[in-house]
């Protein structure tokens, strides 16, 4: 079973993707803030992680910065998952060493085959 840590800090989102989540069959682990979720992806070694951008105690881009420069390293994929849809945000999380970019408001019916295709490295 495919392990992904979602790292967001809204209740709705975090619900809603989560269970969407599930739903794909994915097991899901959950981080409500950026320096938990780095503790958490060090421990529990997801398959990929999805990474809200605006985090309440520190910026999306740092917590992305840590992992790619842990022992996680460029092996586990990052995606994107954030409501920054000006132009050029999803060029610069790319850039910087998103894995892929989700715009939030998520939409239900395409989430999980996102999700998947960013992990299988055909989006």
């Amino acid at each position: 079973m495919t392990t992904l840590l979602v790292i967001e800090d809204d209740d709705n989102n975090l619900t809603l993707i989560s269970r969407l989540l599930e739903l794909e069959g994915f097991k899901v682990w959950v981080a409500r803030t950026g320096e938990e979720g780095i503790d958490l992806a060090l421990r529990v070694r997801p398959d990929a992680i999805l990474l809200d951008i605006g985090l309440p105690d520190m910026p999306g881009t740092e917590v992305l910065h840590h992992l790619r420069d842990s022992e996680i390293g460029s092996d586990v994929p990052i995606i994107a998952v954030t409501s920054y849809a000006m132009s050029g945000d999803r060029e610069r999380l790319l850039q910087l060493g998103c894995s892929g970019y989700i715009e939030k408001p998520i939409d239900p019916d395409n989430f999980g085959s996102q999700v998947k295709s960013t992990i299988n490295g055909t989006s």
